[in-house]
């Protein structure tokens, strides 16, 4: 009886160490999530006064629009290449919370 207690106590602290480094995976998916996105708000918003201050500096309408056109060409440049960096931490964030489970999930098998 002991000795089923006691491979049960070890079990469970198995478990929890293993859910434990699983959740450390996902915060620092997320702090690395959080840092991306606040540069990438801070880098837009920059991008976008500058833009504004160009288009109201324009002496023409042509050359105007020649800013707006660039802006908007950079601007989804830089969003495609931001939503490529948040699907690759989502990624990683995954696999590294997965990581600390497969030694369990091997176990069913045998």
């Amino acid at each position: 009886m002991i000795s089923g207690f006691e491979d049960f106590q070890k079990f469970s602290k198995g478990n929890a160490d293993v859910a434990m480094e699983s959740a450390n995976a996902v915060t620092k998916g997320m702090q690395a999530l959080a840092s991306e996105t606040a540069d990438y708000s801070k880098n837009a918003f920059e991008a976008g006064s500058k833009a504004f201050e160009q288009m109201v500096s324009a002496g023409t309408l042509d050359k105007a629009m020649e800013v707006q056109t660039d802006f908007v060409r950079s601007a989804y440049e830089g969003y495609v290449g931001q939503a490529t960096k948040v699907g690759e931490i989502f990624t990683g964030m995954a696999q590294a919370a997965y990581k600390p489970y497969e030694g369990l999930f091997g176990q069913f098998g045998k």
